[in-house]
């Protein structure tokens, strides 16, 4: 027992002063994804991806339409053509379909990486705005309480109209 006291009285003397500290920590929150998602600059920046992923998808839209064609007239006509005909048509189907694989994967790896070129200067100044509004309010910590997030209950400052104020918005 004795043991167990000389153990805990110096552990409370540690804890108090950090409980003091954690006491007198000025706290807000924001919902990021929601602010991010009403910036101005970032609906611009999806409307354009949706264009470019438009187009794509016309792109291959059409491929595909010529690559089916070309089967079912190939398919079609097989019966009056010579094996090796039938065969060099048949290797070229098959170049068409993984050129068109290619292209499917090629125009994914683009959109990702036109989203991320575009949205992360829109993500840093949103965090930006967030970091000078803090500063400029006094606030120690600002929380994240977007869905899915670590606050589970927000009654502090919101700081949201604050940030839309600094973005211009």
């Amino acid at each position: 027992m004795k043991k167990f006291k000389n153990l805990f009285l110096p552990l409370i003397f540690m804890l108090a002063p950090l409980s003091m500290v954690i006491a007198q920590a000025n706290v807000a929150h924001i919902e990021v994804q929601k602010l991010i998602s009403e910036m101005p600059e970032v609906i611009a920046a999806q409307k354009e991806l949706k264009k470019l992923e438009e187009t794509y998808t016309a792109d291959m839209e059409t491929t595909y339409k010529e690559f089916q064609t070309k089967a079912q007239t190939y398919a079609a006509d097989a019966a009056n053509q010579t094996e090796i005909t039938n065969q060099s048509r048949q290797k070229e189907l098959e170049g068409m379909q993984k050129n068109i694989q290619e292209y499917q994967q090629t125009v994914s790896q683009d959109l990702q990486k036109k989203s991320v070129d575009m949205m992360k200067p829109l993500i840093d100044k949103a965090k930006d705005a967030i970091d000078k509004v803090a500063s400029d309010l006094g606030y120690d910590y600002i929380l994240d309480s977007s869905a899915g997030g670590s606050v589970i209950i927000a009654k502090g400052k919101d700081i949201m109209a604050d940030v839309k104020k600094e973005l211009g918005f």
